[in-house]
C-alpha cells in the first residue's frame, strides 16, 4: 500500500464560502460539480497523489473534533496559515516544529468550522 489515505472530503455549510476560504489560503483552483446530489469543489491533482474535495450534501457536518486532517503546507506552512484568519478562519496552534526530523505543524478552524491542520518541513 503507498497510501493510507486516497481520497478526503472536507464538509461545508456554505459550498461558495468554503471554496473560497481553500483556493485562498491554499493559492490553487477548485472545480465545482454536482456529484451524486452533493456540490463538489475537487482540489487539484494530478492523478499520482492523494487529493480531496470540498462537499456540500445532506449526509455531510463540518466537525471541530473527531479526525484531524493535514493539508500540505508546501515548503513553508507560514504561508498558507499566513492567509487563513484573512480569509475567514482562526489559528489554534500555530506554526510548531515537532523534531528537526518530522517538520511542524499548525491546526486551525475554517469558515465551516472544520477543524484541520497544515504540515511541512520547514
Amino acid at each position: 500500500m503507498e497510501n493510507f489515505v486516497n481520497w478526503f472530503e472536507i464538509p461545508a455549510l456554505d459550498f461558495d464560502r468554503a471554496v473560497k476560504f481553500y483556493s485562498t489560503v491554499l493559492g490553487v483552483n477548485i472545480t465545482a460539480n454536482e456529484f451524486m446530489g452533493a456540490q463538489m469543489g475537487f482540489f487539484p491533482s494530478d492523478g499520482t497523489n492523494v487529493s480531496g474535495a470540498i462537499i456540500t450534501g445532506s449526509n455531510y457536518s463540518p466537525a471541530n473534533g473527531g479526525v484531524l486532517l493535514y493539508l500540505n503546507g508546501g515548503a513553508d506552512l507560514s504561508v498558507p496559515l499566513g492567509k487563513v484568519e484573512a480569509a475567514g478562519g482562526k489559528i489554534i496552534v500555530p506554526k510548531t516544529q515537532i523534531s528537526d526530523d518530522m517538520g511542524y505543524f499548525a491546526i486551525f478552524n475554517d469558515t465551516e468550522g472544520n477543524t484541520m491542520a497544515f504540515h511541512s518541513m520547514s
